[in-house]
């Protein structure tokens, strides 16, 4: 059984393969996956894997299930359980996408609409087919889980790396390299041959099973990434309007200017102050003093907590999270409201009015 996922228009396959079922996609701009030089000309599919996963233990969290931060030291497997059958070795997610002890259930290949392997990288309107071929028995519940992460990503998220740049409206300066959108693909028709036939109960139920892991619940994994705490706006986008103003620092709470603290002059990135000779110092590279902005903002190697996307017109989005004990959807929402004045309520989208959209009938 392989499981494919097409990106853009594909006819039905001629080869005979059996095919659990197929997607059609179309891929809205470049997707960055990144090797050890952080150059992007080679496709690097584990790049892919990683952020599908991320965004699979989202949507676990959001339907109430745990899953461990495989980047922390508190990642699967149990240290006090040794064997991988039992009850509490790993978590849900990592039933799927494997452990140290546990190999992963499928492999992923990229394909392109010829069936041939991918080794570029994947560029704005490329073809390319996600297959999923199982190594071991996979339930329908994490076909059907990982179904519904493709469609949250193609319809309120993104994929693969370089997502955390923020779009530009600064004259010459759109279409630099570190503004420039990646990992954006748009949903096309479902699928012929398979559909998911569990429903959301059906899911929450399976990621609560007593089985799993589930004592992640500490802040170092990351379970304030939950898609309960998710929220998205379609079709609008943060940005720096020019030197001294930025809608995207305005909503996370940094000083809008980029001038430099010692000459008052906007720098190139790789240019030094004249009056220091050393690296700027920008107003803008302050980091908040308020906990709600010092949350959102973030540090230097700190997740980001708000993503925006300006190109294709059709794809722009904007998203992120909240943590309820720092703030509420209210909090954000009155802040991307300074940003877009006209801003109505119904654009503002919860991560659980998204769940019943797609568990209630209305698919992306």
């Amino acid at each position: 059984m392989k499981f494919d996922y097409f990106l853009k228009y594909h006819p039905t396959r001629q080869d005979g393969g059996d095919v659990m079922t197929s997607h059609n996609w179309k891929a809205l701009t470049p997707i960055w996956t990144g090797d050890a030089d952080r150059k992007s000309d080679r496709l690097i599919p584990t790049g892919l894997m990683g952020s599908l996963r991320w965004w699979f233990e989202v949507l676990v969290r959001g339907l109430g299930g745990k899953a461990c931060d495989p980047t922390s030291p508190a990642r699967c497997p149990h240290p006090d359980v040794k064997e991988p059958t039992k009850p509490g070795h790993h978590c849900v997610v990592c039933e799927l996408f494997g452990c140290t002890g546990w190999a992963r259930k499928f492999r992923m290949m990229v394909l392109d609409e010829h069936y041939n392997v991918i080794q570029n990288q994947i560029n704005a309107d490329q073809i390319f087919i996600l297959r999923f071929i199982p190594l071991r028995p996979i339930y329908p519940e994490e076909w059907c889980l990982l179904d519904c992460t493709l469609r949250i990503i193609a319809e309120y998220g993104a994929i693969g790396g370089r997502t955390v740049l923020k779009p530009s409206d600064e004259l010459n300066r759109q279409n630099a390299l570190h503004h420039k959108d990646y990992g954006l693909i748009q949903y096309i028709s479902g699928p012929e041959n398979w559909h998911c036939e569990k429903t959301r109960e059906d899911l929450k139920n399976y990621v609560g099973r007593q089985r799993w892991r589930n004592d992640q619940n500490r802040e170092h994994d990351f379970s304030w990434t939950s898609f309960q705490n998710f929220w998205c706006v379609k079709g609008r986008y943060l940005a720096r309007k020019n030197a001294d103003e930025s809608t995207f620092n305005q909503v996370v709470g940094r000083a809008p200017s980029k001038r430099c603290k010692d000459c008052n002059q906007v720098h190139s990135p790789r240019q030094k102050c004249p009056k220091t000779e050393r690296h700027p110092r920008r107003y803008s590279d302050d980091n908040p003093t308020d906990p709600i902005s010092a949350w959102l903002a973030g540090r230097q190697q700190e997740s980001k907590k708000v993503f925006s996307f300006k190109h294709p017109q059709e794809g722009g989005r904007t998203f992120g999270f909240i943590k309820p004990d720092i703030m509420g959807f209210e909090e954000i929402k009155r802040r991307l409201q300074q940003a877009w004045p006209d801003l109505k309520d119904s654009e503002f989208l919860t991560g659980e009015e998204i769940l019943q959209r797609l568990w209630g009938g209305t698919r992306p």
